[in-house]
Formats: structure tokens, C-alpha cells, sequence
């Protein structure tokens, strides 16, 4: 019935932004949060729109809902999916809440053969620059990370991994999983082994706050994920109790629902020590930003064919590097130091990660 908050806009957590209630009860004296109030719409609107919520609470609009200056009306997952099949939106009827494009009128439309013209050369006449206005997810994490790197002393320990032993081991494992239909990646062996370095090096499996350290006995493992709107890291529950299997099979799970937006805030909140690999998009080696109160996180980078000196002999192997951002009030060098020695020793030998 009233909308006081527009798309796009900010309010205090608790701050009303909109009422819903039948056609004749009075709310002429509902106030809410400022931020540009929305028509109400007529009673005939509100029931033509209310039968398709249900389906579509999963789509939730990214654009105008009015659609002006021409702009179509669609779900962020109608616009990731139509871009990914070449499909023109401005050609798809839309059937969702007020004409709302949503997945599948874009399924329709891609059988239909309704395929996005090719895009035109660029022009002198087209605008230079483009300003995006930024998402609540980016302006948290943009503060995350101011919060992190000025106050919080980071240092830095990389380390060379021979990673031969672990394709091998992985060969095996999903050897042994084909008659399930699953499979695990080069991550989750690393995730595993993450998980028995942190357990045995409990001084690196630690956080900190003002005036103590806080040290964990269980490994609640942050894992990096890149979604639309920046990065979130959903959290493996006690990782060092989990096989390697079911930690690969909640890393997907967890992942997908990321970046379909569906986590729960205890499924993203709590960990204690996080991992970030951008080794599948080619990068060999990085530095990652600590996540506070934690102590550390690992930055994994891709498995390069290495030439490398094995008992006096040049031999070319699969060499994997790996960092850790140590926050200096936490971890010291030597610990630090310590807690890679055990991580390499049990990806070099993959048995050691079962001990």
C-alpha cells in the first residue's frame, strides 16, 4: 500500500520502508524512512501483482521497476542468463510481478531463437565513462577492508609447494567416488589440509581482540567466493572433522547459494581462518587482505609446471605457491613459518593430512 523507501536506497536497520495491508484498512498514518516515496498502486495493480510473488522471491528486481528511458524490466538472474545465451532482452515478454522479465520467459525466448543483435563498434559520440552506483555488498566490503589493511600489521610468508603427490591422490579419490557421481577438486585436498595445519598449529587458528587473543580448537574455514556483487566467504563448519569429500561437497553447495544470494548469515559469518584461490584464473601468486578478527588467511595460487632441482638433477614438476597474511598481533614468523612447514609436509605427502 505504501512504499517509502526507493530502489537503490538506504535506511537504518528497523526504519519501516514499506506497508502491506488489505485495500480498506487505514494507513494514512504509517510514516517511515525518508529516501523517496513510490505511487501507491491502485487495488487492481496489487492483485494482478500478488499471484507471481511466490515464484519470483528468488529474482529479486536489480532494476527501475517502472522500466524508464526504455530499460527492460528483468531479474539479475533473467540479465546473467541472457547475456549468457545471446538473448535480447527488449524482445522478451516478460511474466513475471508487473511484466517482470525472470528466468524463464529468457529459456522461452533462447528456444524461440530471439538472439541479441551483434554488438556495434564503438563511437567518438558515445559517452567516455560510465558512473556504476555501488551495491551495499561492495560499500561493506570496501569498509572491511579499510578497517583491515591501515589498523591491522600485515606480514607476509610464501612458500613453494610440490603438488605432484596431490593430483595423484585426487586421481585416486575420484577414482573411488565415480560410482557416486562425485568428484573432488585440488581445492578441497588443499581446504583438508588446511583444516589439520590449523588443528595442529591452534596459535595461527586464533583471532584478535582489544586486550586478548582469542585461540580455537575447532577450524571453521572461510572460503572466498567472487560473486556479482564482489566477494563473500561462506564458512565450513568444523573442517577438521570433514572428509575431503564432504568438505568439496559443501565448498559447491555453499558457493552456489552465494552467488544466488541465498546464505544464511551464520553460513557466512564465524570463521576462523579463511582461504582465497585465484589459482583457476591463472594467477601464480598473490596477497590476500585478513578478514578481523582473524589472524590469517592463505592466498593459493595455480599449479605451474616448474623445472626445478631434484638430487642434483634438473626435473620439471607441478610447483604450487602459497602465502599467508599473518596479522602481526596474532602470529608472529616463527609460527607462522611453522604452520606452512605442516601444510607443505602434508600436501607433499597426502597421507600425512589422515594422521
Amino acid at each position: 500500500r505504501k512504499v517509502f523507501l526507493g530502489e537503490g536506497g538506504t535506511a537504518p536497520v528497523g526504519e519501516i520502508i514499506a506497508v502491506i495491508a488489505d485495500a480498506d484498512e487505514d494507513v494514512s498514518d504509517v510514516s517511515g524512512a525518508s529516501g523517496g516515496a513510490a505511487p501507491v498502486p491502485q487495488a487492481a495493480e496489487v492483485a494482478q501483482d500478488a499471484a507471481p510473488v511466490a515464484a519470483a522471491v528468488d529474482e529479486a528486481p536489480s532494476t527501475p521497476a517502472g522500466g524508464e528511458g526504455g530499460r527492460v524490466k528483468a531479474s539479475p538472474l533473467a540479465r546473467r542468463l541472457a547475456d549468457d545465451l545471446g538473448v535480447d532482452l527488449t524482445r522478451v515478454a516478460g511474466s513475471g510481478p508487473g511484466g517482470r522479465v525472470v528466468k524463464r520467459d529468457v529459456e522461452v525466448a533462447k528456444e524461440q531463437g530471439l538472439s541479441a543483435p551483434a554488438a556495434a563498434p564503438w563511437s567518438p559520440d558515445e559517452a567516455e565513462y560510465e558512473d556504476i552506483p555501488v551495491s551495499q555488498m561492495r560499500k561493506t566490503i570496501a569498509k572491511r577492508l579499510v578497517q583491515s589493511i591501515g589498523p591491522v600489521p600485515h606480514f607476509f610468508l610464501t612458500i613453494d609447494v610440490d603438488m605432484g603427490r596431490v593430483m595423484e591422490a585426487r586421481k585416486s579419490i575420484n577414482g573411488m567416488l565415480e560410482k557416486r557421481g562425485e568428484k573432488v577438486s585440488i581445492n578441497d585436498i588443499v581446504l583438508k589440509a588446511v583444516a589439520g595445519a590449523l588443528k595442529a598449529h591452534p596459535e595461527c587458528n586464533a583471532q584478535w581482540h582489544d586486550g586478548f587473543v582469542r585461540r580455537f580448537n575447532a577450524v571453521h574455514l572461510g572460503v572466498a567466493v567472487a560473486i556479482d556483487d564482489g566477494l563473500i566467504t561462506p564458512v565450513i563448519k568444523q573442517a577438521h572433522l570433514k572428509g575431503i569429500a564432504q568438505i568439496g561437497q559443501e565448498v559447491r553447495e555453499l558457493a552456489g547459494r552465494a552467488r544466488e544470494k541465498k546464505l544464511m548469515p551464520d553460513e557466512y559469518t564465524g570463521s576462523t581462518f579463511s582461504v582465497s584461490n585465484l589459482g583457476m584464473f591463472g594467477i601464480h601468486e598473490f596477497t590476500a587482505i585478513i578478514n578481523p578478527p582473524e589472524g590469517g588467511i592463505l592466498a593459493v595460487g595455480g599449479i605451474v609446471e616448474t623445472p626445478v632441482v631434484v638430487d642434483g638433477q634438473v626435473v620439471v614438476r607441478p610447483r604450487m605457491r602459497v602465502t599467508m597474511s599473518c596479522d602481526h598481533r596474532v602470529i608472529d614468523g616463527a609460527q607462522g613459518s611453522r604452520f606452512l612447514g605442516t601444510l607443505k609436509a602434508m600436501l607433499e605427502e597426502p597421507t600425512a593430512i589422515l594422521v
